[in-house]
């Protein structure tokens, strides 16, 4: 709801996008009113000449689209909850759980055949219509795409801005004026080049590392710098279950709790906090003055991209693309990379990155590989993929057997079994 009136926002934001009819769509009628009500606030307190259609039913917002937003959650509370829990009692302490590791792996099985279902309705109703996708785990659902329909789509993600955000106050310098050449696959991806007035802010930035106030509000990606040369894209609690070296021990989990970026280490915080945001949202009453509700532009990719679509003007993005084009040279063909993308009124267009360097090349080398297993797990039904992409992730690794990454495959198996029969 909250991210969904963001966007809208943002694409209302442009004049040559304010007449947009924007079709609202939820399976939860009670955060859908809630959420057309402030877009419509939006419309009438900006006076525009947008148009806001809100329904539940999927056909009748799809049709004729020409951009479809996707952010769903399948499943709500309960499946969430059980891909950290259920991991939990094993031993494997997830931050978040949504990209790789158990949580994420069972969250893109959940996810693919909705995601599916969408894409077969998009062919029948707006076949030319891009799909954006924000929905998490990022990779692997956009790779499912790539390879299953003739949708185009591409994926957006925040983390590249909100890190450029970070590192620019980190070193003291404006954001607008930090350029930078990023690469890799969502949520593992690398600044391989940061820069301010020409020269490389890296000097600068590991001189501030080395202010314990300013490493306590980022301990997991400066830790990750320090020892491999590059500054991570996404934030320190989510990069920490990425790799195995920062989860395995309560000691080291609380050595890395810190501020700011690093302040959501522990694994209830994030949960609990999520689930009491889910109850918010189901309150009767909007907290929200619609009075005062406005229209202003976030740093979100999605209104950007439609923008240049639209009228022709040239903007880079660091998006969510198939690496078909060999973008990146040492990561498989099939992946879904993030790189730099030229998007115009032509289309978008992925950057030649070239190869990633050595030092940091086998961390999105190992997402793929799972990223891999669980798109063929699933496409194929194939239970014993599931299972050997769980025996990969990095953190379960290190931290079970692989008899003990077993029982803990099948309990999430049983527990997601609603959702997944043709696994069961």
């Amino acid at each position: 709801m909250v991210f969904a009136t963001k966007l809208v926002g943002d694409i209302l934001s442009f004049e040559e996008l304010s007449d947009s009819t924007i079709a609202l769509m939820d399976i939860d009628e009670h955060r859908l009113e809630q959420t057309t009500e402030i877009a419509e606030s939006m419309v009438d307190n900006e006076d525009l000449d947008a148009t806001v259609e809100s329904t539940t039913d999927r056909i009748e917002a799809l049709e004729d689209a020409d951009y479809v937003l996707n952010m769903i959650n399948v499943g709500g509370t309960e499946p969430f909850e059980n891909e950290i829990r259920i991991p939990e009692r094993y031993g494997v302490e997830q931050a978040i759980g949504d990209t790789i590791g158990p949580g994420g792996i069972f969250r893109g099985l959940r996810t693919i055949p909705e995601l599916l279902d969408i894409a077969g309705d998009m062919e029948e109703l707006c076949p030319d219509a891009l799909l954006l996708n924000y929905t998490n785990p990022m990779s692997i659902l956009c790779q499912t795409m790539f390879e299953t329909t003739d949708i185009e789509t591409v994926g957006l993600c925040h983390s590249v801005p909100h890190t450029a955000e970070a590192i620019a106050d980190y070193v003291g310098v404006p954001q607008d004026d930090l350029d930078y050449w990023v690469a890799g696959v969502n949520h593992v991806a690398w600044f391989l080049e940061a820069e301010f007035a020409g020269e490389s802010i890296y000097p600068d930035l590991r001189e501030a590392m080395d202010d314990p106030d300013t490493y306590e509000r980022d301990t997991v990606r400066f830790e990750m710098m320090k020892h491999f040369g590059y500054f991570p894209t996404e934030s320190s609690h989510h990069m920490s279950e990425y790799v195995p070296y920062f989860r395995t021990e309560e000691e080291t989990i609380e050595a890395m709790q810190g501020t700011d970026y690093a302040e959501r280490m522990a694994t209830a915080t994030y949960l609990e906090g999520w689930k009491e945001r889910s109850e918010e949202r189901d309150s009767p009453e909007l907290d929200v003055d619609l009075d005062e509700v406005g229209v202003e532009r976030s740093e979100e990719y999605a209104s950007r991209l439609i923008h240049s679509r639209e009228t022709g003007e040239p903007r880079r993005l660091n998006l969510n693309v198939s690496n078909e084009t060999g973008a990146i040279e040492n990561l498989p063909n099939d992946a879904c990379v993030e790189v730099p993308v030229l998007v115009d009124g032509t289309g978008l267009h992925p950057c030649s990155v070239g190869e990633l360097p050595s030092s940091v090349t086998t961390f999105p080398q190992q997402h793929v590989a799972v990223q891999q297993l669980v798109v063929e797990g699933a496409l194929e039904n194939d239970r014993e993929k599931i299972h050997r992409a769980v025996k990969q992730d990095p953190l379960t690794a290190a931290e079970l057997t692989l008899d003990e990454i077993h029982e803990m495959t099948e309990e999430l198996l049983a527990a997601n079994e609603e959702y997944l029969p043709e696994l069961n």
